[in-house]
Protein backbone atom coordinates (compact mmCIF):
# COMPACT_ATOMS: atom_id res chain seq x y z
CA UNK A 1 0.00 0.00 0.00
CA UNK A 2 1.28 3.81 -0.69
CA UNK A 3 0.64 5.98 2.09
CA UNK A 4 -1.15 8.69 1.83
CA UNK A 5 1.21 12.32 1.65
CA UNK A 6 0.74 14.39 5.40
CA UNK A 7 1.00 17.95 5.25
CA UNK A 8 4.23 19.70 6.36
CA UNK A 9 4.93 20.36 9.58
CA UNK A 10 5.09 24.05 11.46
CA UNK A 11 8.11 24.77 13.44
CA UNK A 12 8.16 27.36 15.43
CA UNK A 13 11.08 30.10 14.96
CA UNK A 14 10.89 31.60 18.25
CA UNK A 15 7.30 30.54 20.42
CA UNK A 16 4.57 27.95 19.62
CA UNK A 17 2.36 29.01 16.81
CA UNK A 18 -1.57 28.83 17.53
CA UNK A 19 -3.68 26.74 14.88
CA UNK A 20 -4.83 28.21 12.02
CA UNK A 21 -8.82 28.66 11.64
CA UNK A 22 -8.56 26.85 8.41
CA UNK A 23 -6.04 24.32 6.56
CA UNK A 24 -2.99 26.69 5.75
CA UNK A 25 -0.42 26.05 3.74
CA UNK A 26 2.04 24.23 5.71
CA UNK A 27 5.24 25.44 6.08
CA UNK A 28 8.34 24.15 4.77
CA UNK A 29 10.29 21.83 7.86
CA UNK A 30 13.98 22.88 8.77
CA UNK A 31 16.43 20.70 7.11
CA UNK A 32 17.11 17.02 8.50
CA UNK A 33 20.71 16.95 10.22
CA UNK A 34 23.44 16.66 8.21
CA UNK A 35 24.62 12.89 7.25
CA UNK A 36 27.82 11.79 8.84
CA UNK A 37 29.31 12.24 5.20
CA UNK A 38 28.04 15.45 5.16
CA UNK A 39 29.31 16.60 8.30
CA UNK A 40 33.34 15.53 7.60
CA UNK A 41 33.15 15.80 4.27
CA UNK A 42 33.67 12.12 2.82
CA UNK A 43 31.43 8.77 2.36
CA UNK A 44 31.24 7.25 5.25
CA UNK A 45 33.72 4.05 5.86
CA UNK A 46 31.86 2.59 9.17
CA UNK A 47 27.99 1.00 9.30
CA UNK A 48 25.66 3.11 11.02
CA UNK A 49 24.77 2.46 14.93
CA UNK A 50 21.14 2.74 14.77
CA UNK A 51 18.21 1.45 12.89
CA UNK A 52 17.36 3.14 9.65
CA UNK A 53 13.61 2.14 9.73
CA UNK A 54 10.88 4.70 9.84
CA UNK A 55 9.61 4.22 13.41
CA UNK A 56 10.71 6.36 15.67
CA UNK A 57 12.51 4.73 19.00
CA UNK A 58 9.98 4.31 21.32
CA UNK A 59 12.12 5.86 24.01
CA UNK A 60 12.22 9.12 22.03
CA UNK A 61 8.67 9.71 22.29
CA UNK A 62 8.79 9.46 26.15
CA UNK A 63 10.05 13.04 26.13
CA UNK A 64 7.41 14.43 24.37
CA UNK A 65 3.78 15.50 23.79
CA UNK A 66 1.37 17.10 22.01
CA UNK A 67 -0.90 19.94 23.28
CA UNK A 68 -4.86 20.79 22.98
CA UNK A 69 -3.87 23.21 20.63
CA UNK A 70 -1.90 20.79 18.49
CA UNK A 71 1.85 22.12 19.45
CA UNK A 72 4.69 19.42 20.42
CA UNK A 73 6.65 19.81 23.33
CA UNK A 74 9.51 18.09 24.40
CA UNK A 75 10.87 17.97 28.02
CA UNK A 76 13.84 19.14 28.36
CA UNK A 77 15.50 19.72 32.52
CA UNK A 78 14.92 23.48 31.96
CA UNK A 79 10.99 22.16 31.68
CA UNK A 80 8.99 21.90 28.01
CA UNK A 81 9.39 23.72 24.97
CA UNK A 82 7.58 23.69 21.60
CA UNK A 83 8.88 21.88 19.01
CA UNK A 84 6.57 22.42 16.18
CA UNK A 85 2.93 21.38 14.99
CA UNK A 86 1.70 19.23 12.03
CA UNK A 87 -1.55 20.23 10.82
CA UNK A 88 -3.93 17.80 9.88
CA UNK A 89 -2.28 14.59 11.52
CA UNK A 90 -2.88 12.41 14.74
CA UNK A 91 -1.11 13.34 17.82
CA UNK A 92 0.88 10.14 17.60
CA UNK A 93 1.91 10.77 13.91
CA UNK A 94 3.27 14.48 14.73
CA UNK A 95 4.99 12.99 18.14
CA UNK A 96 6.83 10.65 15.60
CA UNK A 97 7.97 12.58 13.13
CA UNK A 98 9.67 14.69 15.59
CA UNK A 99 10.85 11.88 17.15
CA UNK A 100 12.19 10.57 14.05
CA UNK A 101 14.72 13.78 13.60
CA UNK A 102 16.01 13.31 16.75
CA UNK A 103 16.65 9.84 16.16
CA UNK A 104 18.28 11.25 13.08
CA UNK A 105 20.35 13.43 14.95
CA UNK A 106 21.39 10.44 17.54
CA UNK A 107 22.83 8.04 15.11
CA UNK A 108 24.94 11.08 13.29
CA UNK A 109 26.29 11.34 16.55
CA UNK A 110 26.60 7.64 17.41
CA UNK A 111 28.33 7.48 13.74
CA UNK A 112 30.69 10.46 14.46
CA UNK A 113 31.53 8.47 17.98
CA UNK A 114 31.62 5.03 16.02
CA UNK A 115 34.20 6.67 13.19
CA UNK A 116 36.29 7.81 15.51
CA UNK A 117 37.33 4.52 16.90
CA UNK A 118 37.23 2.60 13.57
CA UNK A 119 39.27 4.86 11.23
CA UNK A 120 41.78 7.57 10.89
CA UNK A 121 39.50 10.54 11.02
CA UNK A 122 41.67 13.48 11.99
CA UNK A 123 41.02 15.74 15.09
CA UNK A 124 40.95 18.58 12.33
CA UNK A 125 38.03 16.34 10.51
CA UNK A 126 35.90 15.70 13.53
CA UNK A 127 36.38 18.93 15.30
CA UNK A 128 34.99 20.33 12.17
CA UNK A 129 31.92 17.74 12.29
CA UNK A 130 31.63 17.84 15.58
CA UNK A 131 30.64 21.84 15.19
CA UNK A 132 28.47 21.49 12.47
CA UNK A 133 26.60 18.47 14.57
CA UNK A 134 26.40 21.16 17.64
CA UNK A 135 24.50 23.95 15.29
CA UNK A 136 22.28 21.51 14.26
CA UNK A 137 21.56 20.49 17.80
CA UNK A 138 21.41 23.67 19.26
CA UNK A 139 18.97 24.50 16.77
CA UNK A 140 16.85 21.21 15.85
CA UNK A 141 13.09 20.76 17.29
CA UNK A 142 12.86 17.36 17.72
CA UNK A 143 11.68 14.89 20.55
CA UNK A 144 13.54 12.86 22.24
CA UNK A 145 16.56 12.71 25.03
CA UNK A 146 18.13 16.31 24.52
CA UNK A 147 20.33 15.29 27.50
CA UNK A 148 21.26 12.04 26.42
CA UNK A 149 22.28 13.97 23.07
CA UNK A 150 24.42 16.79 24.68
CA UNK A 151 26.37 13.69 26.69
CA UNK A 152 27.18 12.00 23.72
CA UNK A 153 28.39 14.98 21.69
CA UNK A 154 30.36 15.62 24.89
CA UNK A 155 31.96 12.31 25.06
CA UNK A 156 32.75 12.47 21.25
CA UNK A 157 34.47 16.04 22.11
CA UNK A 158 36.69 14.36 24.93
CA UNK A 159 37.61 11.77 22.47
CA UNK A 160 38.29 14.80 19.58
CA UNK A 161 40.55 16.21 22.57
CA UNK A 162 42.60 13.07 23.17
CA UNK A 163 43.12 12.05 19.32
CA UNK A 164 44.09 15.78 19.06
CA UNK A 165 46.55 15.65 21.86
CA UNK A 166 47.52 12.22 20.34
CA UNK A 167 48.65 13.68 17.08
CA UNK A 168 50.12 17.17 18.41
CA UNK A 169 52.61 14.23 20.06
CA UNK A 170 52.81 12.39 17.24
CA UNK A 171 53.53 15.66 15.41
CA UNK A 172 56.39 16.74 18.01
CA UNK A 173 57.98 13.52 17.99
CA UNK A 174 57.79 13.08 14.18
CA UNK A 175 59.12 16.60 14.00
CA UNK A 176 62.28 15.26 16.83
CA UNK A 177 63.20 12.84 13.83
CA UNK A 178 62.40 15.07 10.80
CA UNK A 179 65.04 17.53 12.92
CA UNK A 180 67.40 15.12 13.31
CA UNK A 181 67.45 13.76 10.13
CA UNK A 182 68.06 17.08 8.77
CA UNK A 183 70.55 17.94 11.13
CA UNK A 184 72.17 14.62 9.76
CA UNK A 185 72.17 15.80 6.27
CA UNK A 186 74.07 19.74 7.25
CA UNK A 187 76.72 18.15 9.56
CA UNK A 188 77.35 15.67 6.29
CA UNK A 189 77.36 18.61 4.27
CA UNK A 190 79.84 20.70 6.74
CA UNK A 191 82.10 17.80 6.86
CA UNK A 192 82.43 17.86 3.35
CA UNK A 193 83.20 21.54 2.99
CA UNK A 194 85.27 21.74 5.77
CA UNK A 195 88.16 19.16 4.42
CA UNK A 196 91.57 20.50 3.05
CA UNK A 197 91.58 21.18 0.01
CA UNK A 198 94.84 18.96 -0.58
CA UNK A 199 92.92 15.96 0.14
CA UNK A 200 89.76 16.53 -1.19
CA UNK A 201 88.49 13.94 -4.48
CA UNK A 202 86.65 17.11 -5.89
CA UNK A 203 84.73 14.50 -8.32
CA UNK A 204 82.89 12.15 -5.30
CA UNK A 205 82.88 15.18 -3.09
CA UNK A 206 80.54 17.12 -5.67
CA UNK A 207 78.10 14.17 -5.87
CA UNK A 208 77.83 13.78 -2.36
CA UNK A 209 76.85 17.42 -1.84
CA UNK A 210 74.53 16.65 -4.61
CA UNK A 211 73.08 13.73 -2.95
CA UNK A 212 72.52 15.73 0.18
CA UNK A 213 70.73 18.50 -1.61
CA UNK A 214 68.56 15.50 -3.18
CA UNK A 215 68.48 14.29 0.37
CA UNK A 216 67.18 18.00 1.68
CA UNK A 217 64.57 18.08 -0.87
CA UNK A 218 63.31 14.33 0.07
CA UNK A 219 62.89 15.19 3.61
CA UNK A 220 61.26 18.51 3.29
CA UNK A 221 58.48 17.29 0.98
CA UNK A 222 57.74 13.92 2.78
CA UNK A 223 58.58 14.76 6.31
CA UNK A 224 56.61 17.03 9.05
CA UNK A 225 57.31 20.94 8.36
CA UNK A 226 59.37 22.17 11.70
CA UNK A 227 59.40 24.72 13.60
CA UNK A 228 60.04 28.04 11.43
CA UNK A 229 63.37 29.11 13.52
CA UNK A 230 64.64 25.39 13.54
CA UNK A 231 63.98 25.17 9.82
CA UNK A 232 65.93 28.58 8.66
CA UNK A 233 68.18 27.84 11.15
CA UNK A 234 69.57 24.63 9.40
CA UNK A 235 68.61 25.51 6.45
CA UNK A 236 70.99 28.49 6.39
CA UNK A 237 73.61 26.37 8.10
CA UNK A 238 72.84 23.75 4.72
CA UNK A 239 73.06 27.03 2.41
CA UNK A 240 76.20 28.19 3.93
CA UNK A 241 78.10 24.92 3.63
CA UNK A 242 76.76 24.33 0.22
CA UNK A 243 78.32 27.93 -0.44
CA UNK A 244 81.80 27.30 1.05
CA UNK A 245 82.37 24.21 -0.52
CA UNK A 246 81.53 25.43 -3.54
CA UNK A 247 84.09 28.29 -3.25
CA UNK A 248 86.54 26.32 -1.91
CA UNK A 249 86.38 24.30 -5.04
CA UNK A 250 86.69 27.08 -7.45
CA UNK A 251 89.43 28.70 -5.72
CA UNK A 252 91.15 25.29 -5.53
CA UNK A 253 90.54 24.56 -9.28
CA UNK A 254 91.81 28.11 -10.63
CA UNK A 255 94.72 27.97 -8.36
CA UNK A 256 95.39 24.28 -9.98
CA UNK A 257 95.03 26.28 -13.66
CA UNK A 258 97.38 28.40 -12.59
CA UNK A 259 99.90 26.04 -11.52
CA UNK A 260 99.05 24.20 -14.90
CA UNK A 261 99.76 27.15 -16.69
CA UNK A 262 102.93 28.14 -14.74
CA UNK A 263 104.42 24.57 -15.50
CA UNK A 264 103.56 24.44 -19.01
CA UNK A 265 105.61 27.56 -19.94
CA UNK A 266 108.34 26.23 -17.81
CA UNK A 267 108.52 22.84 -19.51
CA UNK A 268 107.68 24.16 -22.81
CA UNK A 269 111.00 25.82 -22.50
CA UNK A 270 112.79 22.72 -21.11
CA UNK A 271 111.86 21.10 -24.18
CA UNK A 272 112.72 23.85 -26.30
CA UNK A 273 116.46 23.46 -24.47
CA UNK A 274 116.03 19.79 -24.69
CA UNK A 275 115.39 19.78 -28.72
CA UNK A 276 118.59 22.52 -28.94
CA UNK A 277 120.43 19.75 -26.98
CA UNK A 278 119.69 16.93 -29.17
CA UNK A 279 121.71 17.17 -31.75
CA UNK A 280 124.92 18.00 -29.55
CA UNK A 281 128.46 16.07 -30.19
CA UNK A 282 129.55 17.08 -26.98
CA UNK A 283 128.56 13.86 -24.61
CA UNK A 284 130.17 14.57 -21.78
CA UNK A 285 128.41 17.84 -21.11
CA UNK A 286 125.24 16.86 -23.00
CA UNK A 287 124.67 14.46 -20.49
CA UNK A 288 125.54 16.40 -17.97
CA UNK A 289 122.67 19.05 -18.73
CA UNK A 290 120.01 16.68 -19.73
CA UNK A 291 120.21 15.36 -16.19
CA UNK A 292 119.85 19.45 -15.03
CA UNK A 293 116.61 18.97 -17.47
CA UNK A 294 115.25 16.17 -15.96
CA UNK A 295 115.47 17.44 -12.74
CA UNK A 296 113.89 20.74 -13.63
CA UNK A 297 111.00 19.02 -15.32
CA UNK A 298 110.05 17.12 -12.02
CA UNK A 299 110.28 20.32 -10.26
CA UNK A 300 108.23 22.01 -12.69
CA UNK A 301 104.96 20.24 -11.78
CA UNK A 302 102.37 18.99 -13.64
CA UNK A 303 100.53 21.08 -16.52
CA UNK A 304 96.86 19.26 -17.99
CA UNK A 305 97.45 16.03 -18.49
CA UNK A 306 97.07 16.36 -22.77
CA UNK A 307 99.42 19.11 -22.65
CA UNK A 308 101.77 17.27 -19.79
CA UNK A 309 101.34 14.16 -21.93
CA UNK A 310 102.37 15.73 -25.37
CA UNK A 311 105.18 17.85 -24.29
CA UNK A 312 106.48 14.78 -22.32
CA UNK A 313 106.63 12.96 -25.54
CA UNK A 314 108.90 15.89 -27.05
CA UNK A 315 111.66 16.19 -24.53
CA UNK A 316 111.77 12.32 -24.10
CA UNK A 317 112.09 12.10 -28.05
CA UNK A 318 114.60 15.30 -27.70
CA UNK A 319 116.67 12.81 -24.74
CA UNK A 320 116.31 9.34 -26.53
CA UNK A 321 117.84 11.11 -29.52
CA UNK A 322 120.99 12.25 -28.09
CA UNK A 323 121.61 9.35 -26.06
CA UNK A 324 120.95 6.87 -29.21
CA UNK A 325 123.45 9.03 -31.19
CA UNK A 326 125.98 8.86 -27.50
CA UNK A 327 125.44 4.83 -27.57
CA UNK A 328 127.02 4.58 -31.08
CA UNK A 329 129.68 6.85 -30.52
CA UNK A 330 130.21 4.81 -27.11
CA UNK A 331 129.95 1.30 -29.01
CA UNK A 332 132.33 2.27 -31.78
CA UNK A 333 134.96 3.75 -29.12
CA UNK A 334 134.12 0.31 -26.97
CA UNK A 335 135.36 -1.98 -29.66
CA UNK A 336 138.70 0.33 -30.30
CA UNK A 337 138.94 0.42 -26.24
CA UNK A 338 138.93 -3.05 -26.26
CA UNK A 339 141.79 -3.31 -28.65
CA UNK A 340 143.80 -0.50 -27.25
CA UNK A 341 143.57 -2.98 -23.74
CA UNK A 342 144.84 -5.60 -25.45
CA UNK A 343 147.76 -3.81 -26.64
CA UNK A 344 148.46 -2.54 -23.07
CA UNK A 345 148.24 -5.55 -21.87
CA UNK A 346 151.09 -6.82 -23.74
CA UNK A 347 153.34 -3.97 -23.37
CA UNK A 348 152.45 -4.67 -19.14
CA UNK A 349 153.84 -7.85 -19.73
CA UNK A 350 157.33 -6.04 -21.77
CA UNK A 351 157.28 -3.86 -18.47
CA UNK A 352 157.00 -6.31 -15.63
CA UNK A 353 159.98 -8.37 -17.21
CA UNK A 354 161.96 -5.87 -16.33
CA UNK A 355 161.93 -6.66 -12.74
CA UNK A 356 163.71 -7.30 -10.75
CA UNK A 357 166.40 -4.25 -11.75
CA UNK A 358 169.60 -5.55 -12.58
CA UNK A 359 170.56 -2.88 -14.60
CA UNK A 360 169.08 0.46 -13.90
CA UNK A 361 170.33 2.06 -17.22
CA UNK A 362 168.87 -0.45 -19.84
CA UNK A 363 165.76 -0.91 -17.63
CA UNK A 364 165.24 2.89 -17.62
CA UNK A 365 165.85 2.76 -21.36
CA UNK A 366 163.41 0.04 -21.84
CA UNK A 367 160.78 1.32 -19.53
CA UNK A 368 160.32 4.79 -21.46
CA UNK A 369 160.28 2.86 -24.96
CA UNK A 370 157.23 1.09 -22.91
CA UNK A 371 155.15 4.27 -21.80
CA UNK A 372 155.67 5.94 -25.71
CA UNK A 373 153.83 2.86 -26.47
CA UNK A 374 151.78 2.93 -24.29
CA UNK A 375 150.63 6.86 -24.59
CA UNK A 376 150.48 5.84 -28.32
CA UNK A 377 147.40 2.72 -27.70
CA UNK A 378 145.25 5.37 -26.45
CA UNK A 379 142.25 4.50 -24.18
CA UNK A 380 141.23 1.80 -22.53
CA UNK A 381 137.29 0.69 -21.44
CA UNK A 382 136.74 2.05 -18.08
CA UNK A 383 136.31 -0.79 -15.95
CA UNK A 384 139.90 -2.14 -17.25
CA UNK A 385 141.78 1.78 -16.92
CA UNK A 386 142.29 1.51 -12.80
CA UNK A 387 143.80 -2.58 -13.07
CA UNK A 388 146.23 -1.57 -15.95
CA UNK A 389 147.65 1.66 -14.87
CA UNK A 390 148.16 0.07 -11.48
CA UNK A 391 150.47 -2.53 -12.78
CA UNK A 392 152.16 -0.03 -14.83
CA UNK A 393 152.85 1.84 -11.98
CA UNK A 394 154.31 -0.83 -9.83
CA UNK A 395 157.17 -1.26 -12.43
CA UNK A 396 157.51 2.62 -12.46
CA UNK A 397 158.14 2.92 -8.85
CA UNK A 398 160.34 -0.15 -8.80
CA UNK A 399 162.51 1.93 -11.03
CA UNK A 400 162.43 5.32 -9.08
CA UNK A 401 163.11 2.65 -6.07
CA UNK A 402 166.19 1.43 -7.44
CA UNK A 403 167.31 4.91 -8.90
CA UNK A 404 167.20 6.47 -5.36
CA UNK A 405 169.37 3.76 -3.93
CA UNK A 406 171.94 3.67 -6.52
CA UNK A 407 172.30 7.84 -5.56
CA UNK A 408 171.98 6.95 -1.93
CA UNK A 409 174.86 4.44 -2.07
CA UNK A 410 176.86 6.93 -4.02
CA UNK A 411 176.73 10.16 -1.76
CA UNK A 412 179.75 10.80 0.97
CA UNK A 413 177.22 13.11 2.94
CA UNK A 414 174.69 10.28 3.02
CA UNK A 415 177.12 7.90 3.90
CA UNK A 416 178.93 9.44 6.53
CA UNK A 417 175.38 10.11 8.11
CA UNK A 418 174.73 6.44 7.84
CA UNK A 419 177.80 5.58 9.30
CA UNK A 420 177.32 8.41 12.73
CA UNK A 421 173.68 7.02 12.98
CA UNK A 422 175.45 3.31 13.29
CA UNK A 423 177.71 4.16 15.86
CA UNK A 424 175.31 5.95 17.99
CA UNK A 425 172.73 3.02 17.50
CA UNK A 426 175.90 0.52 19.12
CA UNK A 427 176.89 2.49 21.95
CA UNK A 428 172.82 2.99 23.02
CA UNK A 429 172.49 -0.67 22.78
CA UNK A 430 175.68 -1.04 24.73
CA UNK A 431 174.24 0.83 27.48
CA UNK A 432 170.89 -0.51 27.42
CA UNK A 433 172.82 -4.36 27.71
CA UNK A 434 174.56 -2.64 30.59
CA UNK A 435 171.35 -1.37 32.19
CA UNK A 436 169.69 -4.83 31.82
CA UNK A 437 172.47 -7.04 33.70
CA UNK A 438 172.45 -4.31 36.38
CA UNK A 439 168.51 -4.71 36.89
CA UNK A 440 169.05 -8.53 36.87
CA UNK A 441 171.32 -8.54 39.34
CA UNK A 442 168.95 -6.54 41.60
CA UNK A 443 166.47 -8.55 40.51
CA UNK A 444 164.38 -5.45 39.62
CA UNK A 445 161.37 -6.56 37.62
CA UNK A 446 159.79 -3.35 36.12
CA UNK A 447 163.16 -2.29 35.24
CA UNK A 448 164.24 -5.71 33.64
CA UNK A 449 161.07 -5.26 31.60
CA UNK A 450 161.35 -1.77 30.29
CA UNK A 451 165.00 -2.15 29.29
CA UNK A 452 164.77 -5.22 27.56
CA UNK A 453 161.88 -3.46 25.81
CA UNK A 454 164.22 -0.50 24.90
CA UNK A 455 167.04 -2.90 23.49
CA UNK A 456 164.78 -4.49 21.69
CA UNK A 457 163.86 -1.37 19.52
CA UNK A 458 167.53 -0.17 19.50
CA UNK A 459 169.03 -3.19 18.44
CA UNK A 460 165.84 -3.03 15.60
CA UNK A 461 167.15 0.22 14.52
CA UNK A 462 170.30 -0.45 14.36
CA UNK A 463 169.85 -3.46 11.99
CA UNK A 464 168.36 -1.28 9.67
CA UNK A 465 171.04 1.26 10.02
CA UNK A 466 173.80 -1.27 9.08
CA UNK A 467 171.62 -2.54 6.09
CA UNK A 468 171.47 1.08 4.35
CA UNK A 469 174.81 1.40 5.35
CA UNK A 470 175.87 -1.76 3.28
CA UNK A 471 173.59 -1.34 0.42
Amino acid sequence: MTEEPTPEPVVPAAEPQPPAPQAPRPEVPRPAAPSPAQLAGRKPSVRPAVSTSTGPDPASLAFGRVDTDGTVLVRTADGERAVGSYPGSSEEEALAYFARKYDELLATTALLAQRLQQTDLSAQEAREALKTLRAHIGEANVVGDLELLQRRVQEIETEVGRRAEGESRRRAEAKVVATTAREKVVRAAEKVAGKDPATVQWKSASARMRELFEEWKSLQQAGPRLDKPVEDELWQRFTRARAEFDKTRRAWFGKLEEEHESARREKERLVAAAEALSGSKDWGAGAGEFKRLMEAWRRAGRAQRATDDALWKRFKAAQDAFFAAKDEVVAAERVQFEANLAVKETLLLEAEGLLPITDLAEAKRALRSVQDRWDEAGKVPRSDMQRVEGRLKKVEQAVRDAEQQRWTRSSPELNARAQSMVEQLEKAVAGLERDLASAQEREDQAAVARTEQALVARREWLASARAGLSS
